[in-house]
């Protein structure tokens, strides 16, 4: 007896069962989806997240024949871009009139299909299958002690693989009748459950209603008991009786009239004055946003057949929601290839890779921003190009624009950090470079025919790797054929950029040049008088333009 005891401490001490959350606090207004298009995405997200309402609830229905990755990624970033945080609940097939019962050894593939995808936030909630005391939503036949062993071995398993699996059980059908085999009570269906105390204490997150207000789906939203909008309530009590102490937060995840005139009226009472005050309820999508025939086509949301909808929908959009703020997770790389030594006094712009693994959008009107980030002052004037849609599982660039001063020269190290209302989410690794004093440019250049080549008009031109102009100076000097430039700015020590001279009425030369520290020698090609148009090439225009102007002539006097 004291070995089994102290066995028992042991378990107790080093073992624990870890439940998700459901994230409180946020926008409860949500609809049933089912399997959306985009644009349904879009609309339903402007009637949920209106009047201050953010990262509202969408429940979507995945069958086992639809596992299609990509589709459903491509769903979910839907999602994400909406602000809709994903309810799914899954499904087999049908077989005849039938869904195909679903099998304990259905679960590794489910498993594996959820975990392949990139979740809206941190929590990922799970729905087991629909309305198991219907016999067509279970193979033919209404088995309570299958369901509960499927749904145990479905539970564990998504558990095992992620903690952040919010697993509930599948929404009753409160209305059905005792009628073995075919239908089945509610109450005596889950008192008929395998090891169901068991099932909720330790695998189950939350609790999925089907409250709709009956009978007919016609009934008052001030009606209460088990056929209501209040049927959750019921539920919960039953729960309680049954000996479970577990406080299971409400999924409402079906719910609705049929459309009448009375059905706006009936949902701005349901969630102003039921759902929405009951802190029990976290999340309430009523069935169904967008379908479009029989047998659900009296629940639909939007008139068939047309692109508006019906009264309730403009009329969920005039209420007051709450701006939802759900565990998101923040996670990626920033990588950037900056020059080890820039000068002073100058203008630099540089290209930064990100790459988002995480579950967020990056983007600036939601609160992300770049940063330049040091233990000292940061030892340049700078800012950063918006990021603006900036999706997980890719690969995007920002730009920085950096503007250096004289009394910064010396080495520093600075890293590049992404922030979200301030919270770092990645950076860089330490960026360690020094600004150096301006380096100046000795210069060669002569004017064909002359035997001395002077001239007070020549003009400088710098240009990068990208055949972009980073530095010009004009009016520069040249005596017998040398020139200097002083202070040149925007470069970068150790690069190579083409160098151009230019005299008007001159074709241009040009040389390359690697920039050192201090002094930087470069030679040019005699510069030839064929530019009489100054546009910089040889061409029929400069004939017409020497025979305007025949002075020009002279240039050719040595």
């Amino acid at each position: 007896m004291k070995r089994i005891l102290f066995l028992l401490i042991i378990f107790l001490l080093f073992s624990r069962v870890v439940f998700a959350a459901p994230e409180r606090g946020n926008n409860k207004f949500g609809i049933s989806l089912l399997q959306p298009t985009n644009l349904d995405i879009k609309n339903a997200a402007e009637m949920i997240n209106s009047q201050g309402g953010d990262y509202g609830y969408a429940t979507l229905v995945i069958q086992e024949n639809d596992r299609d990755i990509k589709k459903w990624q491509g769903i979910f970033d839907e999602l994400r871009k909406n602000h809709l945080i994903p309810i799914i609940r899954l499904a087999t097939q049908p077989e005849g009139e039938n869904w195909r019962r679903p099998e304990e050894k259905d679960a590794d593939t489910w498993v594996a299909f959820l975990d392949s995808l990139n979740w809206v936030i941190k929590k990922r909630y799970i729905v087991l299958f629909n309305e198991p005391n219907h016999a067509t939503e279970w193979g033919g036949e209404v088995d309570p002690e299958s369901y509960g062993k499927v749904a145990s071995v479905f539970a564990q398993k998504l558990k095992e693989k992620n903690n952040d699996y919010f697993v509930m059980l599948a929404g009753l059908d409160a209305s059905a009748p005792h009628y073995p085999t075919t239908y089945e009570d509610e109450e005596l269906f889950i008192g008929q459950i395998s090891n169901f105390k068991f099932l909720i204490s330790n695998y189950v997150d939350g609790w999925v209603s089907h409250s709709y207000p009956n009978p007919g789906f016609s009934g008052s939203p001030w009606d209460t008991g088990r056929k209501s909008i209040r049927g959750y309530e019921w539920e919960l009590s039953l729960l309680k009786n049954l000996g479970i102490s577990k406080e299971l937060p409400v999924f409402i995840t079906e719910t609705g009239w049929k459309n009448n005139r009375y059905t706006a009226d009936n949902f701005q009472i349901a969630l102003e004055n039921v759902w929405g005050p009951d802190n029990r309820v976290v999340a309430v999508t009523p069935f169904v946003f967008n379908y479009q025939s029989e047998p659900f086509l009296g629940f639909s949301w939007k008139y068939p057949g047309e692109e508006s909808f019906y009264p309730q929908y403009d009329r969920v959009k005039e209420i007051i929601k709450q701006k939802g703020e759900p565990q998101i997770i923040e996670k990626g790389a920033i990588e950037q290839s900056f020059p080890a030594e820039i000068v002073a006094n100058s203008n630099y712009h540089f290209i930064i890779n990100l790459k988002n693994t995480g579950q967020a959008v990056w983007d600036v009107k939601d609160g992300y921003q770049l940063s330049a980030i040091s233990n000292q002052p940061v030892p340049f004037e700078y800012f950063f190009s918006d990021l603006k849609d900036g999706e997980p599982n890719r690969e995007t660039e920002a730009s920085i624009f950096i503007k250096t001063n004289k009394t910064a020269e010396g080495e520093h190290a600075v890293k590049i950090g992404l922030k979200k209302n301030n919270e770092i989410i990645a950076e860089t690794k330490p960026w360690k470079f020094s600004i150096l004093p301006l380096p100046k440019i000795e210069f060669e250049a002569s004017l064909f025919p002359k035997f001395i080549s002077n001239s007070h008009d020549m003009e400088i031109q710098i240009y990068d790797d990208k055949e972009g102009l980073i530095y010009k100076k004009e009016g520069v000097q040249i005596e017998k054929s040398r020139g200097v430039v002083e202070e040149v700015q925007n470069i970068v020590i150790g690069q190579t950029y083409r160098i151009v001279a230019l005299k008007p009425n001159y074709l241009p030369r040009q040389a390359h040049i690697t920039f050192k520290k201090d002094k930087n020698k470069v030679a040019f090609r005699p510069l030839l008088p064929l530019d009489f148009n100054n546009d910089g090439r040889l061409g029929w225009e400069d004939l017409t333009a020497l025979l305007q102007k025949p002075d020009l002539l002279m240039m050719f006097i040595p």
